[in-house]
């Protein structure tokens, strides 16, 4: 399934204006004020630029699993990878969509006071009133019925979502639905990629959102395991009606 057949971007409504921006692998979609195709792409080429001339120096950077120092002459993006990753326990490429979204989201705020990115369900926020975001959870009977509320109004944000049970991202857990609400969306996507791996049946939730206490700049966090949610943290829970699914 491409992230364009996602269910979850069926969902959205918001008074902003919406485009997809697709370049190789990475597929964005981003609200703004205004339709800003040409900087976003722009603003993926480079970020795409930036990362691949990186990887072609430092391979075990794509390839490793477990936290990875960079070369001192590494791009700012894959710096802050390797820090949330090294934060979280995890390899730089667990960081990778959500630091996408949030530089892409950054330039564009040259533009636009608000925008929304989101790439393969890795969000980066810049709002200025606050939005709430519906929960994909594959099968579980709680996916799109439960929304997060962000309330941090005119300071960046991420609400980043891992998977074992949707989508082609690696997992080690079997979450449905692993959130996390962070102060960077590359953090928020390296944590939810930590938080989705300790999930193996629903007697982990509790211990997995404990996990989240102990890092800097992280929220909030949730967990849907089949009919089973968890949370912690800055995470305003939202009933959203059925509807949301039409």
């Amino acid at each position: 399934m491409s992230q364009a057949d996602q269910p979850y971007r069926r969902w959205v409504k918001n008074e902003l204006v919406s485009f997809r921006v697709c370049i190789e692998q990475s597929d964005l979609l981003v609200s703004a004020e205004r339709e800003l195709v040409e900087p976003a792409e722009k603003a993926l080429r480079r970020v795409r630029a930036d990362l691949e001339s990186y990887i072609r120096r430092d391979a075990r950077f794509a390839a490793t699993l477990e936290p990875h120092d960079t070369l001192p002459e590494a791009p700012a993006i894959a710096r802050e990878m390797a820090e949330a990753a090294r934060m979280c326990g995890v390899g730089p490429m667990a960081a990778v969509a959500g630091a996408v979204a949030q530089y892409v989201g950054e330039a564009l705020l040259a533009e636009t006071s608000q925008v929304i990115v989101e790439n393969g369900g890795d969000i980066f926020l810049h709002t200025a009133q606050p939005r709430v975001v519906a929960i994909f959870a594959g099968d579980s009977p709680l996916s799109g019925k439960v929304g997060v509320r962000v309330g941090r109004l005119n300071q960046p944000v991420g609400l980043c979502t891992s998977s074992g049970t949707v989508g082609p991202s690696l997992s080690f857990g079997r979450a449905d639905a692993a959130v996390v609400l962070a102060t960077s969306a590359a953090l928020a996507d390296a944590a939810a990629t930590a938080l989705g791996n300790r999930i193996q049946t629903e007697a982990e939730i509790e211990a997995a959102l404990e996990f989240l206490q102990g890092i800097d700049g992280i929220l909030g966090g949730l967990v849907i395991y089949r009919k089973h949610l968890g949370a912690w943290g800055q995470i305003d829970l939202v009933k959203i009606e059925p509807a949301v699914k039409s």
